[in-house]
C-alpha cells in the first residue's frame, strides 16, 4: 500500500512526519502522523503507542499539544496518531454539520447505517488497516499499547477490551466510558448503528470490562474540573464500578483541578508513556 510523505520535522533527535494513503477499510485517503524516536535511525526497531484524539480533532492536535516528543524519544517507542474519521468528497457528515457526529467524531466503530456504512469503520482501520500498514513500512515492532482522549480514550480502551492479543496495555484521559449512558454516546451509536442497543455493547467500555476474561493493565486519568465528567458525559464511574466487579486490573487517577484540555494531558503524558514501556518490558 503506498504511502505518500507530506510533512517532515525533526523534534526531540528524532522525526515527526504525516503521511497520507488510500484506506480500502474506509473507502477514501487517510492521513496519520508518526514519530519515529532517534533509536530508528541507528537501525533499531521500536515498539508502537496508537493515539486516539477526541472529537473535532485530527492527527495534528496531539502531536503538536501534548509534548510526547521528547519522552517517547528518550524511552525509545514510536508514536502513531491517526485522524478521527474518514474525511473527502462523498463522505457523509452531520446534516447540521455539528461536532459531534460525523466528520472528526467517526467514534471508533463499524457503522452499519446508510449513509455511514459506506465510510465509517473506524475499529477496523485502528484494529487492523493502520497497524498492518505502519508495521510494514516503519522499524518498528510488533509490540502496541493504545492510548486516547476523550472520544479517543473510549476508543483505546474498548478497542483493548476486544482486542488483548495485539497490545500489552491501554490508557486513556477522560475517556467516554459508558457511551450508552452519555448523550455523545447514544447520538453517535443510534447513528452509525442504529436503535437496537444490543448492538451497542460491544463498543462500551464498562458493558466489556465486567465480561473482559483476558485482562490488560490499564491507566486512566480523569480531571476533577472536566466540565464533561461534571455533566455526566464521560461517566468513569460505572467503569470503576465494572473494574471492581470483574476484578479487572484498572487504575484510575482522579486529578484535582484539571479539566478536559490538552493542558491536562500535556501534564501527565509521560506517566502513560512509561506505563506503556513498564508493560512492553514484562
Amino acid at each position: 500500500m503506498p504511502l505518500e510523505n507530506i510533512s517532515c520535522n525533526k523534534s526531540a533527535g528524532g522525526w515527526h512526519k504525516q503521511y497520507t494513503h488510500r484506506s480500502e477499510v474506509l473507502n477514501c485517503d487517510m492521513r496519520f502522523a508518526i514519530y519515529l524516536p532517534p533509536q530508528c535511525a541507528a537501525g533499531q526497531k521500536v515498539p508502537v503507542i496508537y493515539w486516539l484524539s477526541g472529537l473535532t480533532c485530527t492527527d495534528e492536535n496531539f502531536m503538536q499539544k501534548a509534548g510526547v516528543q521528547r519522552m517517547a524519544a528518550e524511552l525509545g517507542v514510536a508514536i502513531v496518531a491517526p485522524d478521527t474519521s474518514p474525511r473527502g468528497e462523498g463522505v457523509a457528515d452531520d446534516p447540521q454539520g455539528a461536532y459531534d457526529f460525523g466528520l472528526g467524531a467517526g467514534f471508533y466503530v463499524n457503522a452499519t447505517e446508510a449513509p455511514w456504512n459506506r465510510h465509517y469503520h473506524m475499529y477496523d482501520y485502528i484494529v487492523n488497516e493502520l497497524p498492518t500498514l505502519i508495521e510494514a513500512h516503519f522499524p518498528v515492532t510488533a509490540q502496541r499499547a493504545i492510548s486516547g482522549h476523550s472520544m479517543g480514550g473510549h476508543g483505546a480502551l474498548m478497542i483493548a477490551l476486544r482486542n488483548p492479543d495485539r497490545y500489552s496495555s491501554a490508557s486513556a484521559f477522560s475517556p467516554i466510558s459508558n457511551p450508552m449512558n452519555s448523550a455523545w454516546g447514544q447520538k453517535a451509536l443510534t447513528g452509525y448503528l442504529g436503535s437496537n442497543t444490543k448492538n451497542w455493547k460491544q463498543y462500551d467500555s464498562s458493558e466489556l470490562m465486567r465480561i473482559a476474561e483476558v485482562k490488560l493493565p490499564m491507566l486512566v486519568d480523569q480531571g476533577t474540573h472536566d466540565n464533561f465528567y461534571n455533566d455526566g458525559q464521560l461517566r468513569t464511574e460505572t467503569l470503576v464500578a465494572a473494574a471492581e466487579a470483574n476484578s479487572y486490573p484498572l487504575e484510575v487517577r482522579m486529578q484535582d483541578g484539571y479539566d478536559h484540555s490538552y493542558y491536562f494531558m500535556a501534564s501527565f503524558i509521560e506517566d502513560h508513556l512509561r506505563f506503556h514501556v513498564d508493560n512492553f518490558n514484562k
